[in-house]
């Protein structure tokens, strides 16, 4: 026979499971799956600045030049690229670049100075299963690179073991967003 207290306290243990499980499923931020925004990013990396979003065309030509800088395929002309602008001067750039990791998509804000130099790279997005996705330490990696022909895996950057995919990824759309922005500079008549 089953005594009232104990059915009470299973009843009661459901209802704390069924709680906690409705939150781990709705929230996303209880499961470690937010991720900041933008302009979150943007306002903490360029505070007290301006940020100008912008839309830009590559032509054929840029393209084919970025490919050529990067080593890595340039699959859209539409770029989005924002620039930070403090006091009627330019003090970085970030442009979003969207990729597909292993069969999911991946969205990166990276950032960079007003040099052209890698700042920050944010994960925005991340489809994958979040056992494929790397750590702060990994991107912490790229930062004050430019793109040069050591700026690959095993050379500059160290792979991460369990999320091959993901850093390789991750250092292609690096370098195709370096490139971009030299290609783009050049263009504007920006210095390098």
């Amino acid at each position: 026979m089953i005594d009232v207290k104990s059915r009470q306290m299973g009843t009661m243990w459901n209802r704390q499971f069924l709680f906690f499980l409705t939150v781990f499923c709705l929230i996303p931020s209880a499961r470690g799956d937010s991720f900041p925004t933008r302009e979150e990013v943007l306002t903490s990396l360029f505070p007290k600045s301006t940020v100008q979003a912008e839309r830009v065309f590559l032509t054929r030509a840029q393209q084919q030049e970025a490919v050529l800088l990067s080593g890595v395929k340039v699959p859209s002309a539409l770029i989005a690229r924002y620039i930070a602008w403090k006091e009627g001067e330019e003090v970085g750039r970030a442009y979003v670049d969207t990729h597909v990791v292993r069969t999911k998509k991946e969205s990166l804000l990276i950032c960079l100075d007003a040099k052209g130099l890698l700042r920050r790279i944010e994960v925005t997005a991340f489809r994958e299963p979040l056992e494929y996705m790397v750590s702060g330490r990994f991107y912490a990696q790229y930062h004050g690179k430019a793109l040069s022909n050591s700026l690959s895996l095993q050379r500059s950057i160290r792979p991460v073991a369990g999320a091959t995919l993901t850093t390789k990824a991750t250092n292609q759309a690096v370098r195709r967003i370096l490139a971009i922005d030299q290609v783009l500079r050049l263009n504007e008549g920006s210095p390098l």
